[in-house]
């Protein structure tokens, strides 16, 4: 494998060579192109640009001028986005997809939907179980109801332990977001230069030691305290927690999708989270029915997150080429030696980036400013990257608060809060799925047959995002000011039609970006997120923890206000904008070609 990969970087070095010596001719012969090219702000390989071509949205080929120029009219075949010559030749079980990881990935969701109620309806009655164990212990008199673990106890439904509950969550989001935090984007960078499969096995590893501590906190309750599952919590926030699964997986699929789709294939991904958390409460709540045993869904949960890493290890085929991660080997020498000990030595530097400065440091990719960058790229990146950690941060804070609501306000159990958790979902998943591949076919068209290039955010994506932001403050300020069950749902349906906006959030970002720093944005995000995690539930979850039994509905009045400036911010963002980073080989054509051919050819002669 080493020889494998010294061999690539020496061809890669020698086409690099090779284009060098014919930079004299290429710029005699089509240096009036590349000048103009230049003067319009973007060159791309293999390609020249015509007088007609637009400056913001090059998404036109230029084949008709430069067959006009050279008086042929062969029919071409279409030019392939860039990213598909990286796989061209690979058999199809070696070729990345999004639909390669999206099967297993479902499976992980599913997973985490089906324990998300019981892991909550858990933690509450063995808080619930202490406090009534501590009361009796300073009150003789008082006599103690049994609690069961994960039935819905009705004792339980007081505002002391319901505000102890809100207090434990925080804890529990802290340990797990701020060690995701720390971990995200030096996972995210990790994968630019060493693969995304095996950096996303990191974190599905850490979610299966995190179920571990569940499961025996659960089976033994009176030997281990509720505090042990901080721990669990603390092992899954190490590696990198679902925060980076999701971020990762991103990854992937950009590595694989063109520029112009990666809304739609970040929406199979979202999709896939909510569907599995629309469907896995409810085949959560009819396997604990027949089992009789609450640790049922744990164990199967367990079994899921195993077979996703094995699929991961095994089955999923690399979407980073061993070209493009010599190539981000190359350029992260530049930041010097120390940062590139971060693989072999990982526990070192996690431990030298919770006692240092550093842990702000990776989002410098949402400021850049290297050559190709301008102050609209930066403000496009750090008005979207605010908007998305907002819109996160509010789901975040949200979550177990809606759950702990509905079950003081409705007196509703383990079976409605499923059903309500699958409905609401399950309207999300038609949102990703259906309502967003269909506008996005009906408003862009068919895929252009030229060259796909990274364009920025175009006004489709901007309309998308503002309108799932909209619908979001739609829903939320439904919650604050229904007092019927049945009405609260619809407005879960309601908001969550403002599902569609973080996928094409995180494409857009993406689309702003040159792919070999797609890693780094999105690890970037997901210390944002990470962050978010922490901040989002500590604040709500206080809030609700002060305001229960007074007006309960304060928190959702501070989650509607920040959906709204959410919506004030996307306003700021401006179409076609992107970072125009120019490769040392985007020469020609036929030299690009020619040094492909001699770098396939000496591959196979290797292998």
């Amino acid at each position: 494998m080493e020889n494998e990969e010294a061999f690539e970087a020496d061809a890669e070095i020698h086409g690099l060579e090779q284009v060098q010596s014919h930079s004299s001719y290429q710029f005699t012969q089509k240096g009036h192109d590349t000048v103009k090219a230049g003067f319009r702000g973007f060159e791309i390989e293999g390609d020249t640009h015509n007088e007609e071509s637009p400056l913001l949205s090059p998404n036109r080929g230029d084949e008709g001028r430069e067959a006009s120029e050279t008086g042929a009219h062969e029919t071409r075949d279409p030019p392939k986005w860039d990213g598909e010559k990286d796989f061209e030749g690979r058999p199809w079980w070696n070729k990345p997809s999004v639909f390669w990881l999206l099967p297993p990935y479902f499976l992980f969701t599913l997973a985490y939907g089906g324990t998300f109620v019981p892991r909550i309806d858990l933690i509450l009655s063995l808080i619930c179980k202490r406090y009534f164990s501590e009361r009796s212990l300073h009150d003789p008199s008082f006599h103690m109801m049994p609690v069961i673990l994960g039935d819905d106890n009705p004792q339980c439904r007081i505002p002391e332990v319901q505000s102890l509950v809100s207090k434990f969550t925080l804890y529990l989001n802290l340990a797990a977001g701020l060690l995701s935090a720390v971990v995200s984007p030096k996972l995210g960078a990790l994968s630019d230069r060493y693969g995304r499969k095996w950096v996303i096995s990191t974190t599905v590893l850490g979610t299966i030691l995190c179920e571990v501590v569940i499961v025996v906190v659960a089976r033994y309750p009176d030997t281990f305290s509720v505090n042990w599952i901080l721990l669990g919590y603390a092992l899954d926030g190490l590696g990198g927690s679902f925060i980076t699964a999701m971020a990762l997986s991103f990854a992937y699929a950009s590595d694989c999708t063109a520029p112009d789709k990666r809304n739609v294939a970040f929406g199979y991904y979202h999709g896939s989270l909510f569907c599995g958390i629309a469907v896995g409460p409810i085949l959560a709540g009819y396997i604990v029915k027949a089992t009789g045993h609450l640790l049922s869904i744990f164990y199967i949960a367990l079994g899921a997150h195993s077979t996703f890493l094995l699929f991961l290890l095994f089955v999923i085929p690399e979407s980073l080429s061993k070209k493009r991660q010599l190539r981000a080997r190359e350029k992260i020498k530049s930041v010097g030696a120390a940062e590139q000990q971060t693989f072999s030595n990982p526990l070192s530097y996690s431990v030298k980036l919770l006692t240092g400065a550093k842990l702000l440091q990776p989002l410098a990719i949402l400021w850049p400013t290297d050559q190709g960058t301008n102050s609209a790229v930066r403000r496009n990146l750090a008005f979207l990257a605010a908007v998305d950690t907002i819109m996160f941060g509010v789901a975040m804070g949200s979550m177990t608060i809606v759950i702990i609501y509905t079950k003081y306000m409705f007196g509703w159990g383990t079976l409605e809060n499923g059903m309500f958790v699958s409905i609401v979902n399950t309207c999300r998943v038609f949102t990703l799925l259906v309502i967003l591949p269909v506008a996005s076919r009906v408003l862009r068209g068919p895929r252009s047959s030229s060259a796909q290039r990274l364009s920025g955010s175009d006004n489709i994506d901007l309309y998308i995002i503002r309108i799932a932001v909209f619908f979001d403050v739609l829903g939320y300020v439904g919650y604050t000011l229904v007092r019927n069950g049945s009405i609260f749902i619809l407005c879960g349906a309601i908001a969550s039609i403002g599902g569609m906006g973080s996928p094409t959030l995180q494409a857009a970002l993406t689309k702003h970006v040159p792919p070999d720093r797609t890693g780094q944005v999105l690890g970037a995000m997901g210390l944002l997120h990470g962050l978010a995690r922490v901040v989002a539930p500590t604040i709500f979850n206080l809030i609700y923890a002060q305001t229960v039994g007074k007006f309960t509905q304060t928190v959702f009045v501070c989650l509607t206000a920040t959906f709204g400036v959410a919506f004030i911010l996307s306003w700021f963002v401006r179409p076609h904008v992107y970072w125009d980073q120019k490769e040392p080989s985007n020469t020609s054509t036929s030299d690009n070609a020619a040094n492909r051919d001699a770098f396939q050819e000496d591959d196979e002669a290797v292998r």
